[in-house]
């Protein structure tokens, strides 16, 4: 029986730990994946972050790299790793929990080879659950390469002939952007009417910006933030009007149906599609945690983390509470708060 457990080893899991071994608990943190970091390295290889290096702190220990710096995936997974080992933060991993609920007065979590057994539970498994992909893709023809966008890694995935990105989001368009630079046709299908925005403006970086003006800081639960957590964001870094007007970029509008060998658009049908990429998103999975209350988009309801079961606690959601709650430096604001309530309650 542990004081607590924490499921997930992201940036997350790793905050909430870090407050959690500085108040001396008996913890642990169960992680689904082989190795800390895993997570980012499975992304594609040419990610970097939005946030410069100033802006990615986690409590306790600062990222290793100049201010004005833009990290890889290699870089925040080698920082979590020397995260865990500077404070010892014991990890079981290769475990994914299927089950948790509330038995008495302790909670009782099952993978499929072990139980635990904890009086506080805080899920910090993230946003990205369940791959999304429409259900007509499996009427595509065989010999087309289906890639969702959680294994993209690079153009080598690809084979020869034309290619088909699918998905308006920031990874969406920053991989349209670099299988663009192959030379090869590249259709994208998706919302044209989206903005973007330079990561530097003025000689300032954007989440320069972002600080001055308290937009990663402002309450999901005031007028300014709720307006805000429904605009959909703006791309980043990536000029989405010059993408646009590439000569081998053609925009075919939303993605509707299989017939055939046709893949049908809002603008037309195309045959000579060799390779999909679905930057279609996630949904989030909460099915396995027993008795809890989802909101609209089917996260759990919850202020500021504290669920309405005691003793259950979340961190790292998208809009937890600000719009930086779910970035690798904003999460530890979340995870301030949460430790403090915890002590308190």
């Amino acid at each position: 029986m542990k004081d607590y457990i924490v499921i997930g080893a992201g940036q997350a899991g790793m905050a909430i730990s870090y407050y959690l071994t500085q108040e001396k608990k008996d913890f642990m943190v169960i992680d689904a994946n082989r190795d800390i970091g895993a997570p980012w390295l499975k992304r594609w290889d040419s990610l970097t972050l939005f946030t410069v290096a100033e802006y990615n702190h986690l409590p306790g220990l600062d990222f290793p790299h100049p201010n004005g710096y833009y990290a890889n995936k290699y870089d925040v997974a080698n920082y979590l790793k020397s995260y865990v080992e500077k404070f010892k933060i014991p990890i079981d991993f290769n475990q994914k929990i299927n089950a948790l609920k509330k038995v008495d007065d302790h909670f009782v979590l099952e993978s499929e080879n072990e139980t635990y057994k904890a009086k506080n539970v805080i899920i910090a498994t993230g946003p990205f659950h369940t791959p999304f992909t429409p259900k007509f893709h499996d009427k595509i023809a065989r010999d087309v390469i289906q890639i969702h966008s959680e294994n993209y890694k690079s153009p080598s995935q690809l084979q020869e002939g034309d290619t088909l990105v699918v998905g308006a989001g920031d990874s969406g368009v920053q991989i349209l952007n670099e299988i663009s630079d192959t030379k090869r046709k590249v259709y994208f299908s998706g919302n044209t009417n989206i903005s973007s925005v330079p990561q530097e403006i003025l000689g300032k970086t954007l989440w320069w910006w972002f600080s001055k003006i308290g937009f990663l800081s402002v309450s999901k639960y005031t007028s300014i933030g709720k307006i805000i957590s429904r605009v959909g964001q703006p791309v980043i870094g990536v000029n989405v009007k010059k993408l646009f007007k590439k000569p081998n970029v053609e925009c075919v509008g939303r993605t509707t149906d299989v017939i055939n060998e046709n893949i049908v658009f809002e603008k037309k049908e195309v045959k000579s599609i060799k390779n999909i990429i679905w930057a279609t998103g996630f949904k989030p999975n909460f099915n396995w945690i027993e008795n809890i209350k989802l909101d609209k988009d089917n996260y759990p309801i919850n202020y500021r983390g504290v669920s309405d079961i005691k003793g259950l606690y979340y961190l790292g959601l998208p809009w937890l509470f600000t719009r930086g709650s779910a970035t690798l430096g904003g999460v530890k604001k979340d995870a301030e708060y949460l430790n403090d309530y915890m002590l308190k309650n």
